[in-house]
C-alpha cells in the first residue's frame, strides 16, 4: 500500500474543508495566522490573509460571484448571511473601493501618506445609510414597474416582484425579423389577456420569468426537455419569446434554478387557480378527478404508485388534477407514493368554496368507493358521483328493458337509463366506544345504465345534496370522462410534454413505514407447519393400530407417532399465530438493517413546469372555442389550430406594439379560419406590463 508523503499535514487540509457550492471548496487555517485557501475543482485559485479586513471582504465577494452559497460562506466564516449581502450590495453601488472602509496596507510603513494619497478613492459618507437609500428607491420603482394585481385586493402571497426596465419582455426594438417558431404567439396574447398570465409570473419571480416564457416554447412546440433545446434557432426562438435571444442551455438551467430556489411555485399556483375559478375561466359545474402516474426510473427507493395500464405498482408519484366538463385544468396536486384521492376530494371544496360560488359535484373513479367515504362527503355536503364498485351483472342482464325508460346519446352511442337507490351501512367511531361504535345508515342515488350498442349494463352511484341534477345529468357526468369519451390527459400527453420533470432533487421522505416482513415471515412458518399437518392427518387416515401381544396399543407404531406429531404441529401453528397478531402491521424502514430508506422527490421544479403546461392547455381550449366558431369541420378544428402554431412568420417590434405576420395556409377555408382567429386575438387588446400591444396577423412576407 502506497504512503502520503506527509500525511498529517494533507489530512490537515482535507479535515477543514468546505463545501461552498458550485464546486468551490474553502479551506481555513488558523496557524500561522488565520488564512484561508479557496479552490475549484482542487486547484487553488486564490489566498486570503483574514488579518487584512480589506482582503477579507474582496475575498468574500469574490467567492460569491463564482457561484458560492451565501448560508454556506456565512456558516464557514462565522458570519451573518447579512453581512455578506451588505458587502455585495456595497461593491454593486460604489464598486470594490466602497469596501476599503480606509486604506489599509500589512506592508505600509507610512499608512498617514498612504491614506492622503488615496484619499480620492475612497466612497465619502455613510454607505450603511446609502444603501438604505438605495434600496428606499427600489421599493418605490418596483410599484411603478409592476401593475399590481387588482383582483387580490392587496392579499398577495409573498413579496412581489418586479421586472426591471431592461429586463422586460420584447424590451429590443427590431425591425422585420423572420422566425420558425412564430405560431408559439398565439398563446402568449391568449394568456396575457384572459388569464393575466405574464402579471402573475412577474409578481412572483421578478427577472426570472424568462424560463417561464422558455417553457411556454417547450410545451407549445412538445419539446420534450431542456436538453432538446439545442435544436432550436436561439435568436428565432429568442426573439418570439421576447429575450433577444435563445442562451444556451447552461444558461437556461441557472434561468431555471434562480426561479426554483425562490420555493414560490405553491403560491403561484394557488393564486393563478384562484383566479381561474373566481374569474369563470373555468367552470364550477363538475369537477373531474382523476389520478396519473408521473414514473421515476432514477436509482433511489422511492414509494410506488400504481400503473393502470399494466396493472402493477410502479417507483413515481400520483399527480392528482381536476378539470372541468370542458377539459381545462382547474387545479392539480403532486402526491408522494400512491398519493390520496379521498383526502383530495375533500380538500377540494375546503379550498375552493369561496371562489366557486356553488358547489361542483366531484366526480371521481372507483378509487373512491366506500361507505365511509360516502359518509364523509355526505356529512361535509359535498355531492358526488361515481361508478358502482361491486355490481352483479347477472342481476343486471335479468331487469326488464322496459325499466331503462330514460334515453341519452354520449359520443353516437345510445344509452338506457333509471334510477333507483342503495343502502350504505357506516359504523361511526365514537369517543366511548372505538372499536363498536354507532351504526348509520344512509341512501345515494343509483343510476342503471344500458349501453346499448355493445348490450352491456352497469351502474353509477350518485348524491346531488340540494342540487337539482336529473338522472341523465348524472349519468352523463360518469359517461363523460371514461370509456370511449375523450381523455384529457391521454390527448395532453401527446401534444405536449406532459411527464417531464427537471430538475430532481431528492431528500428524506417522512413516509418511512413499511408493511412488517416479520409478518411475512410467519405467514410463510404457519403455511409451512400446515402442509406438514396435512401430510400428517392423510397419513394417519391410511395407518393401521397396531397391538402388542396382551392386546394393548402398540405406543411406538406409526399411527401412535403420528398423532404425537399432529399434537404438536396444531401446538406450534397456534403458537405461531398468537406471535403474528403481536406483531405491529408497519414498522419504519429507519430501524432495520439492510433496508434504504424511502426518498422524497421534490416538487418545486414539477410544478413549475406544469403550471405552465396547464396554463398552456387551457389557453388552446379556449382558442380551439374560438376557433370553432369559425370552421365548420368539427373534427378537424383542434388539427387546424395546432397547424396555425406550427406556422412560421415574421416579428416586429417598436416602441408601442410587437406585432406578428404568420404565414398564411394555402387552402382557402383554412385561412379564412387562420385570419379570423388573429382578429379575434388582437381585438383582445392584450398589453404588456411595459405598455406594448400585441398584434397577430396574417400576410406575406414583409421584406
Amino acid at each position: 500500500m502506497q504512503q502520503r508523503l506527509f500525511p498529517n499535514a494533507v489530512g490537515q487540509e482535507e479535515c477543514n474543508q468546505i463545501n461552498i457550492g458550485a464546486g468551490l471548496k474553502l479551506r481555513i487555517f488558523e496557524e500561522p495566522s488565520p488564512y484561508a485557501k479557496l479552490y475549484v475543482s482542487n486547484v487553488l485559485i486564490k489566498t486570503c490573509d483574514f488579518s487584512d479586513k480589506t482582503e477579507k471582504r474582496l475575498f468574500i465577494v469574490e467567492a460569491v460571484e463564482l457561484g458560492a452559497t451565501k448560508a454556506t460562506l456565512a456558516k464557514a466564516l462565522n458570519i451573518s448571511r447579512q453581512t455578506i449581502h451588505n458587502y455585495i450590495e456595497v461593491k454593486r453601488n460604489f464598486g470594490s473601493e466602497g469596501l476599503i472602509h480606509s486604506y489599509h496596507s500589512t506592508n505600509s510603513k507610512n499608512l498617514e501618506a498612504q491614506r492622503k494619497l488615496n484619499k480620492d478613492k475612497l466612497a465619502k459618507g455613510n454607505k450603511a445609510r446609502q444603501l438604505e437609500e438605495i434600496r428606499k428607491k427600489a421599493r418605490e420603482e418596483k410599484g411603478k414597474d409592476v401593475r399590481q394585481l387588482s383582483f387580490f385586493s392587496g392579499d398577495f402571497a409573498g413579496e412581489n416582484q418586479a421586472i426591471s426596465s431592461d429586463e422586460q419582455p420584447f424590451s429590443e426594438v427590431h425591425g422585420w425579423e423572420a422566425s420558425r417558431y412564430a405560431g408559439i404567439f398565439l398563446y402568449f396574447i391568449c394568456l396575457i389577456s384572459e388569464s393575466r398570465w405574464l402579471e402573475f409570473v412577474a409578481a412572483h419571480f421578478g427577472n426570472y420569468y424568462k424560463i417561464f416564457m422558455v417553457f411556454v416554447l417547450m410545451v407549445g412546440r412538445n419539446i420534450p426537455s431542456i436538453e432538446q433545446l439545442k435544436n432550436i434557432n436561439c435568436r428565432e426562438s429568442g426573439v418570439i419569446l421576447g429575450l433577444k435571444k435563445l442562451p444556451s442551455k447552461f444558461k437556461i438551467w441557472e434561468w431555471f434554478y434562480n426561479a426554483a430556489n425562490l420555493n414560490k411555485s405553491c403560491f403561484l399556483l394557488y393564486d393563478y387557480f384562484r383566479y381561474q375559478i373566481g374569474a369563470g375561466i373555468v367552470g364550477t359545474w363538475l369537477w373531474f378527478i382523476d389520478g396519473h402516474l408521473l414514473p421515476y426510473t432514477g436509482k433511489d427507493r422511492v414509494h410506488c404508485s400504481y400503473n393502470t395500464q399494466r396493472r402493477m405498482p410502479m417507483p413515481g408519484r400520483t399527480n392528482l388534477v381536476t378539470c372541468d366538463i370542458n377539459g381545462r385544468i382547474v387545479d392539480f396536486k403532486i402526491q408522494e407514493g400512491k398519493g390520496d384521492l379521498r383526502k383530495y376530494v375533500v380538500t377540494l371544496k375546503e379550498r375552493w368554496s369561496k371562489e366557486s360560488r356553488c358547489k361542483p359535484i366531484m366526480v371521481f373513479d372507483r378509487e373512491g368507493y366506500g361507505g365511509d367515504f360516502f359518509y364523509g362527503l355526505i356529512k361535509n355536503d359535498i355531492p358526488f358521483v361515481t361508478w358502482d364498485k361491486y355490481v352483479d351483472t347477472a342481476k343486471l342482464a335479468k331487469l326488464d328493458s322496459e325499466l331503462f325508460c330514460g334515453e341519452i346519446t354520449v359520443n353516437g352511442k345510445k344509452y338506457g337509463l333509471f334510477e333507483g337507490e342503495k343502502e350504505f351501512s357506516y359504523t361511526a367511531e365514537t369517543g366511548d366506544n372505538k372499536n363498536g361504535g354507532q351504526s348509520v345508515k344512509f341512501n345515494v342515488r343509483r343510476i342503471y345504465i344500458w349501453n346499448k350498442s355493445c348490450n352491456r349494463r352497469t351502474c353509477g352511484l350518485a348524491w346531488t345534496s340540494d342540487i337539482n341534477a336529473s338522472t341523465a345529468e348524472c349519468a352523463r357526468a360518469i359517461l363523460n370522462r371514461w370509456g370511449a369519451s375523450e381523455n384529457t390527459f391521454k390527448h395532453l400527453n401527446d401534444r405536449h410534454p406532459f411527464h417531464y420533470h427537471p430538475g430532481f432533487r431528492l431528500e428524506e421522505s417522512k413516509k418511512q413505514e413499511i408493511s412488517n416482513p416479520e409478518i411475512k415471515k410467519k405467514q410463510g412458518i404457519i403455511k409451512k407447519l400446515a402442509t406438514s399437518l396435512n401430510q400428517a392427518f392423510k397419513k394417519i387416515a391410511k395407518a393401521k393400530d397396531v397391538f402388542n401381544k396382551d392386546g394393548t396399543l402398540r405406543q411406538n407404531s406409526v399411527k401412535e407417532r403420528l398423532k404425537t406429531k399432529i399434537v404438536v404441529l396444531e401446538s406450534e401453528i397456534e403458537t405461531a399465530k398468537k406471535e403474528k397478531n403481536e406483531l405491529p402491521e408497519k414498522v419504519d424502514v429507519s430501524k432495520l438493517e439492510d433496508y434504504k430508506s424511502f426518498k422524497w422527490i421534490d416538487n418545486e421544479g414539477k410544478n413549475l413546469f406544469d403550471f405552465v403546461t396547464s396554463s398552456v392547455w387551457n389557453a388552446r381550449k379556449q382558442m380551439v372555442d374560438w376557433l370553432g366558431l369559425y370552421f365548420d369541420q368539427k373534427n378537424e378544428v383542434v388539427d387546424l389550430f395546432y397547424a396555425i402554431t406550427n406556422c412560421h412568420g415574421w416579428i416586429k417590434s417598436s416602441k408601442t406594439e410587437v406585432i406578428v405576420r404568420l404565414e398564411p395556409i394555402q387552402q382557402p377555408k383554412r385561412r379564412a379560419a387562420q385570419e379570423q382567429l388573429c382578429r379575434k386575438l388582437t381585438s383582445l387588446c392584450a398589453r404588456l406590463p411595459a405598455g406594448k400591444w400585441l398584434i397577430i396577423e396574417v400576410g406575406d412576407c414583409p421584406y
